[in-house]
């Protein structure tokens, strides 16, 4: 019984702990509150999805990875005619990520929620 019951909440855990699900968060830039959307699939240990920025355009994720609880994932947009890659990392804790987005030699912190 006591098995069982360790086996069922280790299950929970990993559970909670996926990536898979959609997730938002918002920043404030120049007295804008810019709204991203990130959508995660996980099929074994292989993590794809897209991410939606302000333009409303849906981008595929690249580089993704999921181990430990900890998320990475980049992403290429187009900005003026140039190509910027934007590189995500942030650890999972129940229907949260946090972590930081780099982009060349500058970072920022990020947090995302869940939505249910």
């Amino acid at each position: 019984m006591i098995r069982l019951l360790g086996a069922v909440l280790l299950m929970a855990a990993a559970q909670d702990a996926s990536p898979a699900g959609n997730w938002k968060w918002s920043v404030e830039r120049n007295g804008e509150t810019i709204e991203s959307k990130l959508a995660l699939k996980l099929d074994g240990d292989k993590l794809t999805g897209t991410f939606t920025g302000r333009d409303g355009k849906e981008t595929p994720i690249a580089e993704a990875s999921f181990k430990d609880g900890e998320v990475k994932f980049q992403i290429s947009r187009d900005r003026n005619g140039e190509t910027v890659v934007v590189k995500y990392s942030g650890k999972i804790s129940g229907d949260t990520i946090t972590g930081k987005s780099e982009v060349g030699d500058r970072s920022r912190d990020w947090k995302a929620e869940r939505v249910k």
